[in-house]
């Protein structure tokens, strides 16, 4: 499976389009699953925080969706996000998915941005 990184519904409407979801969209659409993990929690941008503001802002952000948690038991996961700076995100977003089930995850980030605080 490829799953994007979700934005916050009130982050999507801000921004009109999910750039996680495009990039996965070309790197594999037809194994993109773009509503299987949710982000339940809008938080702050993480490009605003310190590094350990970051890790606790993104805190209980992520859920998989009910109806399909089953779908991840065992999976292969390639998580897919625009940029990562300090990878709270992703890492929050991948203990949501292996505690989901999910076998194997792996992270692809098409920038590094560099370091916050």
């Amino acid at each position: 499976m490829v799953l994007p990184m979700p934005l916050s519904r009130e982050r999507l409407q801000e921004r009109g389009f999910n750039q996680a979801l495009l990039l996965a969209k070309a790197l594999n659409p037809r194994k993109t699953q773009p509503h299987l993990l949710l982000r339940i929690r809008d938080t702050p941008p993480q490009s605003s925080l310190s590094r350990a503001a970051r890790l606790q802002n993104v805190q209980k952000a992520f859920a998989i969706e009910p109806q399909h948690h089953a779908a991840m038991t065992g999976k292969r996961i390639v998580l897919v996000d625009d940029v990562m700076t300090s990878g709270a995100s992703l890492t929050a977003a991948a203990q949501c998915l292996r505690q989901a089930g999910a076998a194997h995850i792996t992270a692809l980030v098409f920038a590094r941005a560099e370091r916050g605080t």
